[in-house]
């Protein structure tokens, strides 16, 4: 055991370093009285910066990146503001029932002309959001729709008056035609190259969080919207008959009559997207998954990353997320003519929820931030932050490409060749989501998949690994903990990739004898590597040093903190303050045992936690063993 200790310190003696070691969050100064629940945000050509606010404001921030940025209201009086574009010297926003075009036409910083562009109707549903707009390439604007939720059946989105669950297309002169259906809560919507995208939340049909492209006549998934099909200038032909007759909406009632909210079926025959992709053609697939509670739970706006900022991950996505408030990366490929790719963890720690962002002239990034109406991780209820770069290169996976026998990862710097040759250095998962009425998805048919060996290229910067029995349509968790930075054998600051894979790429796989086959989990003279320190501490987990029986301590954090992100507890839940769920030390304080965190982790009672607006849902997907082991965590934070 002393020399177990002796090589863990050494391969811990060098820390690597944190994300916020090269991208730093920096709040806006605000003056006293404006409050900026920030729904929309626009750098304009001066370099200045536009605001929309859900409180119905909109704002011209003058030099904004200084530090004393000057703030002037231009607009008020408005109808919750959640999005804002500027266009040939005006000012477009999307209110809660209409696109509004914002002139100032006397010239003296404000609004005199509130021009109404185009109306939607609206049922007074609280649910019932608008977003955008967003500029297209001939000039006209997208605009998204919220749906609305049913009555007794509140759980149940629906579409109670036109275009809600729609993508919207408006001209200038106030012309809306339908371009894309099958919405739930569009939140982040953006047209980039050419090309519009869309991120939508968890909820009802949607599994989880993910990056959409849309394209005129697409059905995005959930059925709602469908009920507005037989309007003769819908481009969507999908009929809410024929999507019901092949797939169960689940209205069932008990011996009252009343409806019962459907909960997920551990041990059933389900239905995922791609399965349903071919009884509906116009269904479109996400290109990337953002796992639900690893990489947000109410995703946002999707953004850029332009030329020259943020290093070496210029060209790609930025995606932001209102629960959770982080920002996860996407890089995207495309495979047969089909977008797909990889997600990463990019920046945690932001104030309040990430709903919108826009760049700064100076390569910077603006996060304009809401959490009223819905929880988020962050302690304050809004803000303006701005995140900047400080040009130091992290060593992290740069991007993941999708092989004919596995998956290419390209680094930011040269690897250390041991490590990146070492098979134990790697894991591979698989697994799908379930598409159903309920609210989200459990992982399913989660399958570890062998590493049959790697390739690292001459110079360091890429590793192949080929793996048996990869799965089309589905997300492959790809980790890296083992890989070492060559030169300071410093970790992967994030190193874990979720690989939406769409399609497999054709071509020629890698001959077994180009391969690296060493493993060194399994080698006894091997050189020490974290995956041997791992199983080393595992195999004398519980013993003491002359072979007897201890009495097992209860798991850390850092030791649960993989349990409780498979398994998105941490979308809710913090270890020590209130966030969407109770913290983990309240919970502790209620002195359950630990087999009835375990059953209420299984069936939760809302009714014990009053003021939290949202339920936490049934999760019986949790194992024993993992959901014993979470509540010995919890129960120790009493003690």
């Amino acid at each position: 055991m002393l020399a177990l200790s002796f090589i863990y310190t050494n391969i811990s003696a060098q820390e690597t370093p944190k994300e916020e070691d090269f991208f730093k969050i920096l709040k806006v100064r605000i003056p006293e009285g404006p409050v900026l629940e920030v729904g929309g945000l626009v750098t304009l050509p001066n370099g200045n910066l536009g605001i929309s606010t859900r409180r119905g404001d909109v704002y011209i921030v003058e030099n904004p990146t200084s530090n004393r940025p000057y703030f002037r209201k231009f607009a008020t009086g408005l109808h919750e503001i959640l999005g804002l574009t500027y266009k040939n010297d005006a000012f477009y926003v999307a209110q809660r029932g209409e696109l509004t075009k914002l002139i100032d036409k006397n010239m003296d910083g404000k609004a005199d002309v509130y021009e109404t562009i185009y109306a939607w109707p609206l049922s007074g549903h609280y649910h019932e959001y608008s977003f955008g707009p967003k500029v297209a390439p001939d000039g006209s604007f997208f605009v998204t729709a919220n749906v609305a939720f049913g009555d007794e059946e509140w759980w149940r989105a629906e579409s109670r008056v036109p275009m809600r669950g729609w993508t919207m297309n408006i001209t200038e002169d106030g012309k809306m035609k339908p371009w894309a259906a099958g919405m739930r809560s569009p939140a982040g919507l953006n047209v980039i190259d050419g090309q519009l995208y869309y991120t939508e939340n968890q909820g009802d049909w949607v599994c989880s969080g993910g990056v959409w492209t849309v394209n005129e006549g697409d059905f995005m998934g959930h059925p709602a919207s469908l009920a507005w099909t037989k309007r003769k200038d819908s481009p969507v032909k999908l009929s809410s008959e024929f999507f019901y007759s092949k797939v169960d909406e689940r209205r069932i009632k008990n011996a009252n009559g009343r409806y019962i909210k459907p909960e997920n079926r551990v041990n059933e025959n389900f239905k995922t997207l791609f399965d349903m992709k071919k009884e509906f053609s116009e269904l479109r697939l996400p290109a990337v998954w953002l796992p639900y509670g690893i990489l947000g739970i109410s995703t946002s706006e999707p953004v850029k990353i332009p030329a020259g900022a943020f290093g070496p991950f210029e060209g790609q996505l930025l995606v932001g997320d209102q629960g959770m408030s982080i920002i996860s990366r996407v890089f995207m490929e495309k495979v047969n003519g089909e977008e797909q790719g990889a997600a990463f963890m990019f920046r945690s720690g932001f104030r309040s929820g990430v709903l919108r962002m826009a760049w700064a002239q100076d390569g910077s990034l603006f996060v304009g931030e809401t959490n009223r109406g819905w929880g988020s991780a962050g302690d304050a209820n809004e803000g303006l932050e701005r995140l900047v770069y400080n040009n130091k290169i992290p060593f992290e996976m740069k991007a993941v490409r999708a092989m004919p026998d596995g998956f290419e990862i390209e680094f930011t710097k040269p690897v250390d060749l041991k490590s990146a040759q070492d098979v134990a250095s790697y894991s591979v998962e698989s697994f799908t989501y379930k598409y159903h009425p309920v609210y989200g998805s459990p992982p399913v048919n989660t399958e570890s998949l062998k590493i049959r060996g790697i390739k690292v290229s001459p110079d360091g910067l890429k590793a192949r690994i080929v793996v048996n029995n990869l799965r089309q349509y589905y997300i492959h968790t790809i980790k890296v903990d083992g890989i070492r930075e060559k030169q300071n054998f410093y970790s992967v600051v994030h190193p874990v990739a979720y690989y939406t894979l769409n399609n497999i790429p054709s071509g020629e796989k890698l001959p077994a004898n180009e391969l690296s086959t060493r493993n060194s989990a399994n080698d006894p003279v091997a050189e020490v590597t974290p995956a041997r320190v791992k199983k080393a501490v595992s195999s004398v987990k519980g013993k003491s040093v002359s072979g007897e029986k201890v009495t097992a301590k209860a798991p850390t954090y850092a030791e649960v903190k993989g349990l409780l992100a498979n398994n998105t507890c941490l979308a809710c839940h913090n270890p020590t303050k209130k966030q969407i769920g109770p913290s983990f030390t309240d919970i502790a304080k209620r002195k359950y045992t630990n087999e009835k965190i375990l059953q209420l982790i299984h069936n939760p009672k809302p009714e014990n936690w009053p003021g939290y607006a949202t339920e936490m849902p049934p999760m019986p997907q949790v194992s024993k063993a993992d959901g014993l082991k979470i509540a010995a965590y919890i129960n120790s934070l009493n003690k």
